[in-house]
């Protein structure tokens, strides 16, 4: 369950790819839902947390926030 937890300013791996072709995503807002950000076309979606946690498959960078 490690690999579920996310930050604000992570890269994550969503378990299906944008239309773009990419499946990398940054996390940009967080709350009860989560706006995040591909990285290849920076469109933008916002999903529900819960809806999120399904469909992310992995983080692939920590943010480090000291």
């Amino acid at each position: 369950m490690a690999d579920k937890d996310f930050n604000l300013q992570d890269i994550v791996e969503m378990k299906k790819p944008h239309p773009c072709g990419e499946n990398r995503w940054k996390i940009i807002r967080m709350g009860m839902d989560i706006r995040i950000k591909c990285c290849k076309c920076d469109h933008s979606v916002m999903i529900p947390r819960k809806e999120f946690a399904k469909k992310m498959k992995k983080v692939i960078v920590h943010h480090n926030q000291e």
